[in-house]
């Protein structure tokens, strides 16, 4: 019975695999079907079933996050290419959806993102994901690994997490004009609290990029720091890295204590090997490193 249902549950994630890499492509219903290899006639219901929504929805949000990241954090596309690369065979179609959605027309989202409606709205996708997304790590995916000191460019985000979208894209944007491009300057997030406290005004966390060059801040509250070299307990996540919060919570409650090792005074932290929209949000990497004694 669990064979059964564990089989079941994989030839879903590979549809949903296949939906995140073909955004751009045929995901009619004959042939996410076919990806399954679930008849056709029942796969709609199926799909609604297992992820609470429909397969058209599902592709409907998954291309508007992406249309929206690429809106709120690049600028290398316009928003007519946009509302074509999400689907729409017009820029006034992509923009009455996207208002209706985020309320906000796709421009002004670029200028200026409101970012609580746009949690809202992304509510059904991240919940839909994770009816078989629970990620389950082992002690073999920990590895143990002397990191040396890495001197860092630092933006502080405090304050509610639900704002950290406007951090990013001033981080973003700073990065861009010090010429600090992710595929030759490493990109960390440092932790210090954790991903939702209570009250979320505590929520603080580092924006970092390697550089061992001079900053110029270019207007913006950046400070220059280190993330320093030792032995570091390093988990690796593939896919799907927006929440590291389980990958963390399994190094601490779980690896740890049956380790014997005990922690440095120094924050979790993460590096990110590779950016959505990128790549697909499922070929995304992170590496998670815990500071050890």
């Amino acid at each position: 019975m669990k064979a059964a249902l564990e089989h079941y549950h994989a030839r879903m994630q590979r549809v949903l695999d296949h939906i995140d890499r073909h955004l751009d492509g045929d995901l009619e219903l004959d042939t996410v079907s076919g990806v399954a290899a679930f008849s056709k006639f029942h796969f709609h219901r199926q799909f609604t079933a297992t992820f609470g929504l429909s397969v058209h929805r599902y592709v409907q949000l998954a291309r508007m996050k992406r249309a929206s990241y690429r809106l709120a954090y690049t600028d290398a596309q316009s928003v007519t290419d946009i509302a074509m690369d999400a689907g729409y065979d017009a820029p006034d179609a992509f923009a009455r959806a996207f208002r209706q959605r985020f309320g906000q027309s796709p421009s002004s989202f670029r200028k200026s993102p409101d970012w609580e409606p746009w949690l809202a709205a992304f509510g059904p996708l991240d919940n839909a994901r994770n009816k078989l997304m629970q990620k389950t790590f082992t002690p073999d995916e920990v590895t143990i690994r002397d990191v040396p000191a890495t001197r860092v460019a630092i933006m502080e985000h405090r304050g509610d997490p639900a704002t950290l979208g406007a951090t990013i894209r001033r981080f973003i944007a700073w990065r861009k004009a010090a010429g600090l491009h992710p595929s030759t300057s490493p990109t960390f997030n440092v932790w210090y609290s954790e991903r939702r406290p209570v009250p979320p005004a505590e929520y603080r966390m580092d924006l970092c990029v390697g550089t061992d060059q001079p900053i110029a801040a270019n207007g913006e509250e950046i400070k220059a720091g280190e993330i320093p070299g030792g032995r570091c307990a390093v988990l690796r996540v593939v896919g799907y890295t927006d929440n590291l919060e389980p990958a963390a919570l399994y190094l601490y409650r779980d690896w740890l204590p049956a380790s014997g090792e005990e922690v440095r005074d120094f924050p979790i932290y993460c590096q990110r090997l590779s950016f959505f929209p990128e790549v697909p949000e499922h070929e995304t990497v992170a590496e998670l490193f815990l500071p050890l004694k």
